[in-house]
């Protein structure tokens, strides 16, 4: 059983028990679990190459994706691995962490979740001023 503090007009709680409320299990944890950031990434490296670089290291892979530019369509110089189930992250990042890359040591973490809503800074087009906001000298 749950208790959720509810507050009310005059000041108090009102306590509200919430029964068979479903939680996030394990299952759900342990796939978010799984996902590592690597990065210092040649921009010369393809998804492909990327998985193969882990797997070659010893980890079983689910899926790599390196991080592409939209307009020149190369690398951004990181991507996210996800882990095949039963892979222990800590030793994989331990293991990874620093390890050179055709000659760049590698950036491994884990992968934070992706932000919503962020679509980069707001910008106006003119500096807040438009030509009908300038003084007149008549």
């Amino acid at each position: 059983m749950h208790v959720l503090g509810v507050g009310r007009a005059g000041g108090g709680f009102t306590q509200v028990k919430l029964t068979g409320l479903a939680t996030a299990g394990p299952d759900l944890e342990d796939q978010m679990a799984t996902k590592l950031y690597v990065g210092n990434l040649p921009h010369s490296v393809t998804d492909s190459a990327l998985s193969e670089f882990i797997v070659n290291a010893g980890f079983q892979v689910a899926s790599a994706m390196v991080v592409l530019d939209k307009m020149s369509g190369q690398s951004r110089g990181f991507g996210f691995v996800e882990l095949a189930p039963g892979e222990d992250m800590q030793r994989v990042i331990a293991s990874l962490n620093g390890r050179d890359m055709d000659g760049r040591p590698l950036t491994v973490n884990e992968a934070r979740p992706q932000r919503t809503g962020f679509s980069g800074p707001k910008r106006s087009g003119g500096g807040g001023r438009d030509r009908f906001d300038r003084k007149r000298y008549y």
